[in-house]
C-alpha cells in the first residue's frame, strides 16, 4: 500500500513563505513522477508544479513560475515545494501526488497520477 502524506501548509500573510513537504513511501524499488495540485472552495483542482523521479525535469503552473520551486530528495522519498510571494489566490488545500512510472516525466495531468495524499492547507491572508 502506497502512502503520501503532505505536511507544512498553515496561515501565512501576503508576500510571506511556505514550505509543503510529501513523503510517498510504501512499495520498494518503484520510481515515482511527483506533482502539486491545489484546490480551493467552490473551484477545481488545479495544477502547481511537477518533477519526474529523477528529479532533472520539472514543470509549473503559469500562475507559480517565478515564486514557486519544486525539488525532491530521493533518499527518503520527500517532495518538497517552496512557495514565495504568496498572495491570497494561492489560498487553497494543496495535495501532492505519485505516478508510479520508468520514464521520468514531469506531468500537469492529475488523470496521470495513481497515488494521492490526503492534503495540506494553505491560508494567505491579506
Amino acid at each position: 500500500q502506497v502512502h503520501v502524506v503532505e505536511s507544512g501548509g498553515g496561515l501565512v500573510q501576503a508576500g510571506g513563505s511556505l514550505i509543503l513537504s510529501c513523503v510517498i513511501s510504501g512499495r520498494a524499488n518503484t520510481n515515482y513522477n511527483a506533482g502539486w495540485f491545489r484546490q480551493a472552495p467552490g473551484k477545481q483542482r488545479e495544477f502547481v508544479a511537477a518533477i519526474s523521479w529523477t528529479g532533472d525535469t520539472k514543470s509549473y503552473a503559469d500562475s507559480v513560475k517565478g515564486r514557486f520551486t519544486v525539488s525532491r530528495d530521493n533518499t527518503d522519498n520527500s517532495v518538497f515545494l517552496q512557495m514565495h510571494n504568496l498572495n491570497p489566490d494561492d489560498t487553497a488545500t494543496y495535495y501532492c501526488a505519485g505516478e508510479r512510472t520508468r520514464t521520468p516525466f514531469a506531468k500537469d495531468d492529475a488523470d496521470d497520477y495513481d497515488d494521492w495524499g490526503r492534503g495540506t492547507q494553505v491560508t494567505v491572508s491579506s
